[in-house]
């Protein structure tokens, strides 16, 4: 038989459940904890000293003249160049020009024996006598006229052999000045009859030997290049310009040229030449200016970078000093009200002579922005 629950055991079970459902019902009516609403990392709060560094005017515009920058390289002046071969052909006896060396105008790169040069030397004497003897058949046929021993027929036939030995002696002459010999040298011969197959090769400009490509015992042609001259006082700046740039390029435009190898050396010049046809391989366009080089820092094939001038535009710009470089791009503040700022990217353009940047997007003109106190802003943006 079971016992019955005594009075005081069920007042203890009762008093247990009203205290587990008196805790639960705590528990729910309590409220959440607050919580912090997270901070903007692109705005930025300034007050006191912060705020007196900072100075913001309205975006505006502004002309400039910008520059667009094209590869480019350093080539030797063509038309103070000089590509030197033999004008006859024969074995090289003697070669005293070098690579590298400086050279005059009139002076012996080469020497050279020939046998085509003293064959012509030869037919040049050959001619010469040819014409004394004919003159002195004229000089005989005019007294036989004269004493009427001859008719005039005669007279005038050995005449016309004597104009036919003149253009003999006229074409052998020629032959030898095309064969490299001088007046000097001609005149010499005519006096002396001594040939000589021996020939110099002169350099025809003075200058700097650039390319050599003789040696002694070398049989050379008329066809062959035995040296190049290259003044080196003064060089061409050759840069290739995409073609639908071309249209801003004009002759006599100014330009900066950089050489890298010369720890980013800058130089002024100005647009000489541009071409007048597209490369149809590359779709560019080729562009040169000419630069001094008196003291030979330029070297032909030495790399550069060209930054052609534009034409004078008025577009939205920044100062430089407003421009904050964060993650890899540009940022600018933007006031959203006094004391607040936020950092805002901006695509912006190079640059300019006059410490402005075009704004290409990202701005609207008239916004107000921070154009001084921009570094120190945004070291306070990291700090917050």
């Amino acid at each position: 038989m079971n016992a019955r629950p005594r009075g005081p055991a069920l007042l203890l079970v009762a008093a247990v459940l009203l205290s587990l459902l008196y805790g639960c019902g705590r528990e729910a009516a309590r409220p959440a904890p607050a919580t912090t609403p997270a901070r903007d990392p692109m705005h930025v709060k300034a007050d006191g000293e912060l705020l007196n560094r900072i100075q913001v005017a309205p975006a505006l515009r502004a002309e400039l003249r910008e520059y667009f920058r094209v590869a480019g390289s350093v080539h030797v002046d063509e038309d103070r160049v000089a590509r030197i071969g033999s004008s006859v052909t024969g074995r090289i006896t003697d070669a005293p020009g070098t690579l590298g060396m400086d050279v005059r105008a009139g002076q012996t790169l080469a020497t050279l024996d020939s046998a085509e040069l003293a064959a012509a030397q030869r037919n040049f004497l050959k001619a010469g006598l040819d014409l004394e003897l004919v003159q002195r058949a004229v000089e005989r046929a005019r007294l036989l006229v004269n004493a009427d021993v001859i008719g005039s027929a005669e007279l005038q036939r050995r005449e016309n052999e004597q104009l036919s030995a003149e253009a003999e002696l006229r074409t052998a002459r020629g032959n030898l000045l095309i064969l490299g010999m001088s007046g000097q040298a001609i005149e010499r011969l005519e006096n002396t009859r001594a040939i000589s197959p021996v020939i110099s090769i002169v350099s025809k400009l003075s200058g700097t030997i650039i390319e050599r490509k003789v040696t002694v015992g070398q049989v050379v042609q008329p066809a062959d290049l035995l040296f190049t001259i290259a003044d080196l006082s003064q060089v061409w700046v050759v840069s290739e310009v995409p073609e639908e740039q071309a249209y801003e390029v004009r002759v006599g435009d100014p330009v900066e040229v950089v050489i890298p190898a010369l720890r980013d050396r800058k130089l002024e010049g100005r647009i000489n030449f541009v071409a007048s046809t597209v490369n149809p391989s590359t779709r560019t366009i080729t562009v040169r200016t000419v630069l001094a080089n008196l003291d030979r820092s330029l070297k032909p094939a030495m790399l550069a970078t060209m930054a052609i001038r534009e034409p004078l535009r008025r577009v939205l710009a920044v100062p430089a000093d407003a421009v904050v470089r964060d993650g890899n791009r540009d940022h600018v503040f933007v006031q959203a009200k006094p004391g607040l700022f936020h950092l805002r990217p901006v695509t912006l353009g190079p640059e300019s002579n006059n410490g402005l940047r075009p704004v290409l997007g990202g701005l609207t003109e008239g916004e107000p922005i921070v154009v001084e106190g921009a570094f120190h802003l945004n070291n306070e943006r990291n700090r917050q």
